[in-house]
């Protein structure tokens, strides 16, 4: 199947029947979401990977008690950073350069742009932009699994702080901010299985649009970001 059909095929399943995942399935999953990209290359988010019952039943309590949280196979939660600073952003940086070979400074000038960048705001603003980059990571990870025909179902609907204090994730820089439950459908008691997938039509979805079409907003940078950098 093409990745269109695929993404035709998934749904957000509302109903699992605990069937386990091949370990192998699950690891390819895992890696896409691994490679996906994020903003300035900082991974600021990491994936806790769940199948204990004892926990899942705990967090299906703080979930409104959605099935899917019981009855998958795997439970993927996404967690990132709550906030920026030198010492987390120098040792991202510091370890990509390790793996090219070149000496630490070479990003200094970047960095510096970022940490720069993120001060102007407060530490609210960065765990939401933290999180956004999660949510790339948390695409790749439904994509994939359609692809490997494995069911899914996003999900936002539960109490971020219970779950942090229940994973003890405070205190280790980190937030939760979507689950993904990861199993098989339960065809006969999933009342959305057969439902046509709907989305918006094409014409209304997508834009084209030309410089004509665009607000004149002036000029409003002329240099570019290398030579910013070197500032």
């Amino acid at each position: 199947m093409s990745l269109l059909e695929n993404l035709h095929w998934r749904y957000a399943t509302k109903k699992m029947n605990g069937t386990k995942i091949p370990r192998e399935k699950l690891d390819y999953i895992l890696e896409a979401a691994r490679l996906a990209p994020s903003s300035s290359g900082l991974q600021q988010y990491k994936i806790i990977v769940i199948s204990d019952k004892a926990l899942l039943e705990k967090i299906k309590g703080i979930s409104y008690n959605q099935s899917q949280i019981t009855d998958c196979s795997h439970l993927l939660v996404f967690a990132a950073w709550d906030e920026y600073y030198d010492e987390r952003v120098s040792k991202v940086f510091n370890f990509i350069m390790d793996e090219r070979g070149l000496p630490h400074h070479t990003m200094d000038g970047y960095k510096h742009v970022i940490l720069s960048n993120f001060a102007t705001y407060n530490k609210d603003w960065e765990a939401h932009h933290a999180a956004k980059q999660s949510y790339i990571s948390f695409a790749m990870a439904i994509a994939a699994a359609a692809e490997q025909q494995i069911d899914a179902t996003p999900i936002e609907g539960f109490l971020n702080e219970k779950l942090d204090d229940l994973l003890r994730l405070n205190g280790t820089g980190y937030k939760s901010t979507v689950i993904l439950p990861l199993g098989y459908r339960e065809e006969e008691n999933d009342w959305l299985v057969n439902m046509k997938k709907v989305r918006m039509p094409r014409e209304q979805f997508i834009q084209e649009m030309t410089i004509e079409d665009a607000a004149d907003i002036g000029e409003a940078m002329t240099e570019d970001l290398n030579v910013f950098i070197q500032k």
